[in-house]
């Protein structure tokens, strides 16, 4: 049992990886550059003067983009083998484990990991104005495993307290709230962080999307061996 996570968990967490980070230099790259240039003070933006509207064409830097992908597919192998012991266990208890049924999983681990977090605290630019590092860390764990738990409940419970909770957990680090400055301020145009942010989440869910299938159909691959 303990070989076919790992192997399934290595096989689609890499490959899942690689994919999203081939998204991330084509589509959310560009931007992280571009917003370089304000925080350096090499483009300046204010309310009145605006400033350019395109970044930088993309340039390849080996050891930045080589380490990028390389934290990508070890990131992933980590969510594959949370993915896939999730998996193991259901299977272990008559839950049916198909391709399909690996695009929920991933969708599932794409609102815990990235989406429900976003509300609070989304994908943040260079040069953007935050609050203490380790209050927002507490935060982003904390609402993780708390929507991480909802959507198990939602999923297997089977009576409506089970149903009732998990909406008290999702709604419950949103009630408490994000930790945020006391004022915001920054040097990178408010449209470039959007753009980022909706970049950043859009590669997050195609790549748990990915995620989730491959884990799924290796899931399978291997048991039938």
């Amino acid at each position: 049992m303990l070989y076919r996570i790992v192997t399934s968990a290595l096989f689609a967490g890499f490959a899942a990886g690689l994919i999203a980070a081939l998204l991330q230099l084509a589509f959310v790259q560009p931007h992280l550059l571009h917003a370089e240039l304000f925080e350096s003070g090499t483009l300046i933006h204010s309310a009145t003067s605006g400033s350019v509207a395109y970044g930088p064409a993309y340039a390849f830097d080996a050891m930045r983009d080589g380490l990028s992908v390389l934290f990508s597919a070890l990131i992933y192998v980590g969510y594959g083998l949370i993915l896939v012991a999730g998996m193991a266990f259901a299977d272990e208890r008559g839950h049916v484990i198909t391709p399909r049924v690996g695009i929920i999983w991933g969708l599932a681990g794409f609102i815990a990991v990235h989406f429900a977090p976003s509300i609070g605290l989304p994908p943040e630019l260079p040069g953007s104005s935050a609050a203490d590092v380790g209050a927002r860390q507490i935060w982003w764990f904390g609402t993780v495993g708390a929507t991480a738990l909802a959507l198990s409940l939602i999923a297997f419970g089977r009576n409506c307290f089970a149903w009732a909770t998990a909406m008290v957990l999702l709604a419950a680090p949103h009630i408490i709230g994000a930790p945020h400055p006391e004022k915001f301020y920054g040097n990178v145009p408010p449209e470039l962080a959007g753009l980022f942010a909706g970049s950043a989440l859009g590669v997050g869910m195609a790549a748990w999307v990915i995620l989730g299938l491959l884990a799924a159909y290796f899931w399978n691959s291997e048991g039938s061996v």
